[in-house]
């Protein structure tokens, strides 16, 4: 089982940009205008994830002009990989604490201006309490020095030719502030100032965008588990003359072929095979699978999974980025990267937003004093419809629920490739699936040998084994584990040739074999006695012929997995029909779905032929998915809306796969539908809580119903709850429905 890989299309690459700078959905949006305007190059912009996953042609442009061009925006750039992801958070803590620090600083400024308003509510005078020169001196700082990223922010933006969040408050603030100077200055006492609005505002904000950054950290808080998880120091043999000695080394250093030793309770450090020793391993945190897997010489081991009670000695097959883990967080990385079809409408939005927000302001201005003869009023109410409207909760609202939900699903063994799929999955009527691994255990043995006329049954059992050496179909291997069995010498077999779906044709002992399906052998003339029985008795059934004189057959069994018929019983609850594809005859097929509980299923059906199946069953017009782990589920999978592959699979269904599941089990499908639907109710929540906001706050704003400061206090809110209500997923448990 290798690490998922992603699979870029043609002669592009992948880069993954980590993003400093952006404040809100619009300028995740103009970085990604930008980036997208370049030759070659596809970029998707997470604003929640403060990430950029651009494919581009290496021919047309390099990442330092991606890199270039996101500077010339006005944002930052770096490259992001597993080995910077420390230093990104060291960074990314440190401007946090920065940005602590000039709240406390901003509070301290602002709670005097903020004690004065209290003070005059609750007295019968409207008299300032501070004098104006002083509240000029407290509010000034808190303008220019801890306000000014907004107006940075602000430049940038319309220097890139859009506006941002930042365009908002800075033009808001600067109105109160400005009018509030004029005031100050003409010594207008029967007007009032706004140096306290100004101030609180710029306070809330910071406060919002704190708590946002916070409550941020915890959507990413699934990749960061998984990383923490491998052990930094292996412990290896070196050879030192004639002596072999144990020698603790970073992880780092550890190539493959190192052989290295894992004590009881101890962390695996890398990807390996078991060379000697008997234990078992907790793989929860790759699987969801609480029980433990025994492991022997010959069996895998992975990286950051946990050493039972036995000492494990172990070579080394995959290390740094090769391992599994890394694979997962690389894959999780990606869909968190990626961008659902529902985010479109919010994109669409918050590219037009901050011009019309900035219109209404300007049209609420005039229509004040032109109607109200007012121009404080109009200026207040201009000021309010700037400070609440923000696009941030829009920008927030999707990204932060495929953070989590995806970083869920990784913990329960559901590894979601891209946004599109976990979207998807939710919409599902049809499931395809595969018999033999997905349905069935995957390791089918010899349970009848059943000979015809003349020979014996090892002979019988030799000829097909020494055939099927080559082979990687899961029934050669339980022929050629039944011979090795019973100790029969295998001959190397001659100028084989595979027929797909039929059998297997070639030369042993210069004797001409074939075997495979009864039915193929029929079309060749020859009625395999015998193969009907044990059809009927749920077996697979393999005809073998030599000299073109029939032999025999061979039974093989393939027991379904123990949670294969509560697996389909529960997608059944959940709305989804499931329909079984397999190559073996209808027999067996029609034993095995009415075990599983499957009342429709298609028995030798080619492998070719069944994405052609599942085409006919997408053409009813429901959405269709394809679960399966073979090499000739490929296809079936590629075709289907959205597909799962097994992780004891092949890795060509792997990487045609959406989905990888890493417990070989069919319910871990209806996991992942139940994730999905989970991870949209939030999307939409959060939509309609960010559209309604922005659809309520901004008529009472222009209405006069809202003053700045309480604005102010809304807008901060907005963003912070959209984030707390996508952290709720995190309450999502897997086989709960």
């Amino acid at each position: 089982m290798n690490a998922p890989q992603d699979s870029a299309a043609g002669n592009c690459d992948t880069v993954e940009l980590a993003l400093g700078g952006m404040t809100c959905a619009a300028c995740a949006a103009r970085i990604e205008k930008q980036l997208n305007k370049l030759p070659g190059v596809e970029a998707a912009v997470n604003f929640a994830a403060e990430r950029a996953h651009v494919r581009y042609a290496p021919g047309d442009v390099d990442v330092e002009r991606l890199i270039a061009t996101v500077v010339k925006t006005g944002f930052s750039a770096d490259i992001s990989t597993a080995d910077t992801r420390s230093e990104e958070k060291a960074r990314k803590l440190a401007i946090y604490h920065d940005e602590l620090r000039r709240f406390w600083i901003s509070a301290a400024l602002t709670l005097p201006l903020v004690a004065q308003m209290a003070f005059m509510f609750g007295a019968d005078t409207h008299d300032d309490v501070l004098p104006r020169w002083l509240q000029l001196l407290l509010a000034t700082p808190v303008q220019f020095w801890i306000g000014w990223r907004f107006y940075v922010g602000g430049f940038n933006a319309i220097r890139g030719g859009a506006g941002n969040m930042d365009v908002l408050v800075a033009l808001g603030t600067s109105m109160a502030w400005a009018y509030s100077v004029v005031v100050t200055a003409w010594n207008l006492h029967h007007q009032h100032v706004y140096f306290e609005a100004s101030a609180t505002v710029i306070t809330l904000v910071l406060l919002g965008k704190i708590l946002e950054a916070r409550a941020k950290a915890g959507t990413s808080a699934a990749i960061e588990a998984l990383a923490k998880l491998q052990p930094q120091t292996a412990r290896i043999e070196r050879r030192i003359g004639d002596i072999t000695e144990l020698v603790d080394v970073p992880v780092a250093t550890l190539i493959p072929g190192d052989v290295f030793v894992v004590r009881a309770g101890e962390a695996m450090p890398v990807d390996g095979a078991v060379i000697e020793g008997a234990s078992s391993a907790d793989e929860a945190m790759l699987t969801g699978e609480s029980l433990p897997v025994a492991k022997a010489a010959g069996d895998k081991v992975f990286a950051a999974t946990i050493n039972g009670d036995g000492l494990l000695r172990c070579r080394a097959t995959g290390v740094g980025s090769h391992t599994l883990l890394a694979g997962i967080i690389r894959l999780v990385e990606q869909a968190q990267g990626s961008k659902a079809p529902v985010q479109r409408l919010a994109d669409r939005v918050a590219a037009i937003f901050v011009p019309v927000v900035v219109a209404i302001a300007l049209a609420t201005f005039v229509a004040w004093w032109a109607l109200a003869g007012d121009f404080t009023q109009a200026m207040v109410n201009a000021v309010a419809v700037l400070v609440i409207a923000c696009p941030c909760a829009l920008g927030l609202a999707t990204p932060t629920a495929i953070m989590v939900g995806t970083g869920q699903g990784a913990r329960a063994g559901v590894l979601i490739r891209n946004a599109v799929a976990l979207e998807l999955a939710q919409k599902l009527k049809v499931l395809v699936v595969d018999k033999t691994g997905t349905l069935t255990e995957g390791r089918p043995v010899v349970t009848d040998i059943v000979k015809v006329g003349a020979g014996d049954t090892a002979t019988l059992l030799r000829l097909a084994a020494s055939l099927e050496q080559g082979s990687a179909h899961p029934l050669a291997a339980a022929i050629v584990a039944r011979a090795k069995t019973d100790r029969l010498a295998l001959a190397v077999p001659q100028n084989v040739v595979a027929t797909a779906g039929r059998g297997l044709a070639g030369e042993v002992d210069g004797r001409r074999v074939q075997l495979g399906s009864v039915t193929w052998m029929q079309e060749q003339g020859h009625a395999a006695a015998g193969a009907e029985a044990l059809a009927q008795a749920g077996r697979s059934v393999v005809a073998v012929v030599a000299d073109d004189v029939l032999l025999g057959v061979i039974g093989i069994a393939d027991p379904l997995r123990a949670t294969s018929r509560a697996a389909v019983a529960r997608l059944d609850r959940l709305g989804v029909e499931v329909v079984m594809l397999t190559g073996d005859n209808a027999g067996t097929a029609r034993a095995v779905a009415h075990e599983a509980g499957i009342e429709l299923f298609e028995a030798e059906v080619l492998p070719g032929d069944k994405a052609a199946a599942v085409n006919k069953l997408k053409g009813a017009g429901r959405l269709v998915g394809m679960a399966g782990d073979g090499i000739n589920d490929a296809p079936a999978l590629a075709a289907a809306d959205v597909s799962f592959a097994m992780a004891a699979g092949s890795d060509v269904a792997m990487q045609a796969a959406d989905i990888t599941l890493m417990r070989d089990d069919l319910g871990s499908v209806a996991d992942a539908i139940s994730l999905s639907r989970a991870t949209l109710a939030k999307i939409r929540q959060n939509l309609f809580f960010a559209f309604i906001y922005n659809v309520l706050g901004i008529p009472l704003a222009a209405l006069g119903m809202l003053n700045p400061v309480i604005a102010g206090a809304a807008m901060a809110a907005s963003s912070v709850s959209v984030v707390s209500n996508s952290l709720l997923l995190r309450r999502w448990q897997p086989n709960k429905d």
